[in-house]
C-alpha cells in the first residue's frame, strides 16, 4: 500500500537511540538460557481506552496514547515480549511528552515552518483515516473472491515444462553431446558426467516445472518449441554458454489457489477502489498549476493511474 495511507510516525532519531537498547536484551538473553516453551495464550482482557497509565507534569497518558505509541514503534521492535513492548511504547510517550512540552516553552510550535508542517500531517492523517474508514474497511470477502474469478477468466492457459539441460562452454562440447545423444546416449548419465551446472551434476541437468519466461530468451524460446521427449537438435547459445535441452514433460500451469493470493488481491481491490475516489474527489475539485510544464506532468501522472 502506498506510504501515503500510513498515519504520521512518532519515530525520531532519539526514540529510535534511546530504545535500541531495549531491543538487545532478548537477543542476550538467548546465549545464556535456552528458550522455554510458551505458556498456552489466555484471552486478553478489555482494555479501558481512557485508563490512565501515566501522568507527565500532571497531564494524563492513556492507554490510546500508549496503543498509538506502541503502534509507531518500529519494525525492528516486534518481537519484543508484549510487557517490554508495553514499556517501550510508554518510555517513548513520556519522552515525546516531555520534549514536546519543552519545544512549546521554546515558542517552536510558533514556527512558520512547524506550522505548515503540522497543517499537512494533518491532512495526511485525515487522509489516512478517509483510506481505511472509506475504502479498506468496506471491502468485502465477495469483492474480493469477485476480483480473483475475473483475474483467473482474463489469465490465458499457458504451459509449463518439465526440463533437463546440460550446459557447456563450447560449441564443440554441445555439438559431440547432442551425436552422443543421436546414437542412443543417456541425457541423465550425460548432463552428470558433463554439465557445467552445479545443480545439475547429481540430478541429471533436472531443472524442475517452470514456466514462460522464466528462463533467459534464447533458452526459453528453444525450450517451449521442443516436444515431449525431444532434445534439441543444434545447441542452444545464452549468456551462461552452450545447452543442450530434453523436454521431460508438458502440462497446463494451474493457478494459484485463492487462498494463497488472498491478501494480494485484496490490496489489488483497495488500489482500484481508492484510485476511483481520488478521480472522483479530483473531478469535483478546482485546482489551478499556474506552471504550464508542472501542469502537463501532473495531469501525465494523473492520467497513468
Amino acid at each position: 500500500m502506498s506510504l501515503l495511507f500510513r498515519r504520521a510516525s512518532l519515530a525520531s532519531f532519539g526514540l529510535a537511540f534511546g530504545l535500541s537498547a531495549l531491543s538487545l536484551s532478548p537477543l542476550m538473553a538467548q546465549d545464556t538460557a535456552p528458550a522455554q516453551p510458551a505458556a498456552p495464550a489466555q484471552p486478553a482482557a478489555p482494555v479501558d481506552p481512557n485508563a490512565v497509565v501515566a501522568t507527565v507534569n500532571g497531564q494524563k497518558l492513556t492507554e490510546a496514547d500508549l496503543a498509538l505509541a506502541e503502534g509507531e514503534l518500529s519494525q525492528q521492535f516486534a518481537q519484543m515480549p508484549p510487557e517490554q513492548r508495553r514499556a517501550a511504547a510508554l518510555s517513548a510517550a513520556i519522552e515525546i511528552k516531555v520534549m514536546a512540552a519543552q519545544a512549546v516553552t521554546a515558542g517552536l510550535d510558533k514556527d512558520p515552518d512547524f506550522q505548515r508542517r503540522m497543517a499537512f500531517l494533518q491532512q495526511r492523517a485525515l487522509h489516512g483515516e478517509m483510506v481505511e474508514k472509506d475504502v479498506v474497511n468496506k471491502v468485502t470477502d465477495a469483492e474480493v473472491r469477485a476480483r480473483y474469478d475475473q483475474e483467473i477468466a482474463n489469465t490465458p492457459p499457458t504451459n509449463e515444462v518439465h526440463a533437463r539441460h546440460i550446459l557447456v562452454k563450447t560449441k564443440e562440447e554441445a555439438d559431440a553431446i547432442i551425436k552422443q545423444l543421436d546414437g542412443g546416449g543417456d541425457f541423465q548419465k550425460l548432463a552428470n558426467e558433463h554439465t557445467s551446472d552445479p545443480s545439475g551434476k547429481a540430478s541429471g541437468g533436472d531443472l524442475g516445472w517452470f514456466g514462460p519466461g522464466q528462463m533467459v530468451p534464447e533458452f526459453d524460446k528453444a525450450v517451449f518449441a521442443l516436444a515431449v521427449g525431444k532434445y534439441t537438435e543444434q545447441p542452444v547459445q545464452s549468456q551462461f554458454g552452450w545447452h543442450v535441452i530434453q523436454v521431460e514433460d508438458k502440462r497446463a500451469k494451474q493457478p494459484p489457489a485463492f487462498e494463497q493470493v488472498k491478501d494480494q488481491v485484496r490490496q489489488a481491490v483497495i488500489r482500484d477502489k481508492y484510485i476511483a475516489l481520488v478521480k472522483s474527489l479530483r473531478s469535483e475539485a478546482k485546482v489551478e498549476i499556474p506552471d504550464e510544464q508542472l501542469k502537463k506532468t501532473v495531469d501525465a501522472l494523473e492520467n497513468a493511474k
